[in-house]
């Protein structure tokens, strides 16, 4: 079956979503197009960060060691990696993400720095 406007000026060939080159002539493997479909939905759950609402706390873990908590951004509306890499440049520590309560973990006592740096970001911190 051909296309519908086959052999009429309205006929358009089809072209990749990627590359923009003719399907036929595209040279996107599988995988790249489904990680850039995947990067894509990503991106359309994003949520702006004024329209969320992070808390900061701190905690005593075993040890004595404390760290600072950032709780309340939804893993799916954020990237928690990159954000705890610029969290952990501004602090100058270590830290981690906890994706399955959708936490970030700063090593030690950085609560003041860590609401300064969310809220240079646009996120509505406290």
């Amino acid at each position: 079956m051909g296309r519908l406007f086959a052999g009429t000026p309205f006929d358009i060939p089809p072209q990749c979503d990627f590359c923009d080159q003719l399907q036929s002539e595209c040279t996107c493997s599988a995988k790249e197009k489904e990680a850039r479909a995947e990067a894509e939905l990503r991106e359309s759950k994003r949520l702006p960060p004024e329209k969320q609402r992070a808390k900061v706390r701190t905690e005593k873990r075993k040890g004595k060691r404390t760290v600072t908590l950032v709780t309340g951004l939804a893993d799916e509306a954020n990237d928690l990696p990159e954000l705890l890499a610029r969290l952990q440049t501004r602090c100058g520590t270590g830290g981690s993400v906890d994706r399955k309560r959708s936490e970030i973990l700063i090593q030690g006592d950085h609560r003041p720095a860590v609401i300064e740096a969310l809220q240079e970001l646009g996120f509505e911190a406290g």
